[in-house]
């Protein structure tokens, strides 16, 4: 009994001291587990607000781009309808004034109306006097007297009628002169057309420098990778928040500026993004220039032209002449060809066609051969196209004899579009580059001496050397610089070419 009860004490201590480091134990653990719950909590809802608040920085990065994109919008908006309300305001100035001048002529009108009428009266009142005068005084009826006084007044004003014949003449040729100068003037107030807008470089600008290392790339394959799928030439320089897109095709230009902006807008640039993009932007491009291509025959009112035809048309409203769009050159030279046609007793629709398509071979590629004027003639005729209207385009820079008056009427109605004031304005830089570049075209040819830009950059006079150029090749020249000026020179209007190979021989006697 004695043996039992310590060993039974002992099993209890043992089995409280064991329950008691269980509860530790369990109580340690848990209070463990509770701080790293709370710690993962913790930073869970650091993470969270931390995610939370780049959200809302880009939501309002995006927002604000939003509102200044809406305030340039607005701002444009506005300048807009404050130039149509200046414009509105011309007009009824103008209207006024017209109607005062209206109003004072029929007044003026009138009160010569009633001064003939009044002298008309008083002359049949002396009429009848002399008459019966002259009855009593020669016995003579009044028939027999106007036979008498007529053929007297014949005898005597024989020279004088021949002076009045000829100064009839005189005055019906200046009349012509001035009906003619009266239906140009007519055609061109009729026409009321937008300015036109400066060129700008192709530019893209871009949020910050970083952007500019992501578009090169590792090693540069996003950069060769951009230009391979679009064709054109990516600038990188120093030049801070912007990058320089060049090529020779606006086409191509203007979809590598859709394609680098969606780029730049997503963020993620590499080979298939591009790749991705340009296709995109190539289809968008494709689409506004077949929506261009039939918002201008749309708004000249013609029928039948062809799809094709409707596209290449399309591709004129990214070229320029200086300032001045070729697409909306093109519809402004429709709608003159169409007026004077119709003041002249023409047809205006073949005139208005003929218009329309006189610069469709500008937007033809390089691979075809010739000036812009036969080129196109040739596409049209392939699509149907009228002779009429074909030759009015072949014709309008005087390459292909005209054969009807309608390549007459393209040929003034171009020159009115391109000289009329603020249609092609040019800096004094850029008018001075274009001679010396002009020049140096000519001079950079085998033979040619000394080359001379003349009337403004309107004529080039090519001096060549006598002994390396014979006659034949003289006249290959003067093609030859021709074809060169029209590839590589962006110009107004037409540029004449004269070339000359001039011998002298001179001996002195003494």
């Amino acid at each position: 009994m004695s043996t039992v009860w310590p060993s039974l004490f002992l099993s209890l201590l043992a089995a409280v001291i064991s329950a008691l480091l269980v509860w530790y134990l369990t109580h340690r653990w848990r209070d463990n587990t509770r701080q790293q719950c709370e710690k993962l909590l913790f930073y869970t809802k650091k993470e969270a607000e931390i995610s939370s608040r780049e959200i809302l920085n880009e939501a309002q990065v995006k927002i604000d781009k939003k509102w200044a994109e809406l305030d340039r919008r607005q701002d444009r908006f506005e300048l807009e309808r404050e130039r149509d309300r200046e414009e509105i305001d011309k007009d009824r100035r103008r209207l006024k004034q017209f109607r005062e001048e209206l109003e004072d002529r029929r007044k003026k009108l009138e009160s010569v109306e009633e001064s003939v009428f009044q002298r008309e009266e008083a002359l049949r009142k002396t009429t009848q006097k002399y008459r019966r005068r002259m009855e009593e005084i020669g016995g003579v009826s009044s028939e027999e007297a106007k036979k008498i006084l007529r053929d007297e007044v014949v005898a005597e004003c024989q020279g004088e009628l021949r002076y009045l014949r000829r100064s009839l003449l005189e005055k019906s040729e200046k009349e012509v002169r001035q009906e003619g100068k009266r239906l140009l003037v007519s055609a061109m107030q009729r026409l009321s057309t937008q300015p036109m807008h400066d060129i700008t470089a192709t530019l893209v600008p871009i949020p910050g420098d970083e952007m500019k290392g992501r578009i090169i790339g590792r090693e540069g394959r996003n950069i060769k990778c951009f230009e391979a799928v679009t064709g054109v030439t990516l600038m990188i320089d120093e030049s801070p928040g912007t990058v320089l897109i060049s090529s020779f095709d606006p086409v191509r230009r203007e979809v590598a500026r859709v394609g680098l902006e969606y780029l730049i807008e997503d963020g993620r640039i590499h080979p298939s993004s591009i790749e991705e993009y340009v296709a995109r932007a190539q289809s968008e491009i494709e689409t506004d220039i077949a929506r261009y291509g039939d918002d201008a025959v749309n708004q000249l009112k013609l029928g039948g032209v062809h799809p094709e035809v409707r596209q290449l048309l399309g591709k004129l409203k990214y070229r320029y002449a200086f300032t001045q769009n070729v697409l909306d050159h093109s519809v402004e030279v429709g709608f003159i060809c169409s007026m004077l046609a119709a003041e002249i007793g023409l047809d205006p629709l073949p005139a208005k066609r003929a218009g329309l398509f006189h610069d469709i071979g500008k937007a033809m590629d390089h691979e075809y051969e010739g000036s812009h004027a036969t080129v196109g003639a040739d596409f049209l005729r392939r699509f149907g196209e009228d002779a009429t209207v074909v030759n009015a385009v072949a014709a309008h820079h005087e390459e292909v004899s005209p054969e009807t008056v309608y390549a007459g009427l393209v040929m003034v109605a171009d020159t009115l579009s391109a000289v009329r004031p603020g249609v092609r304005n040019e800096t004094q830089s850029s008018f001075i580059d274009r001679l010396a570049r002009l020049e140096k075209l000519a001079a950079d040819v085998d033979g040619v001496k000394e080359a001379f830009a003349l009337q403004a950059g309107r004529e080039i006079r090519v001096l060549v050397e006598p002994s390396e150029v014979n006659d034949e090749r003289t006249a290959e020249l003067a093609r030859e610089l021709r074809q060169k000026i029209e590839d590589n020179l962006q110009y107004p209007s037409t540029i004449k070419v004269t070339v000359i190979r001039e011998q002298r021989y001179s001996e002195t006697a003494k």
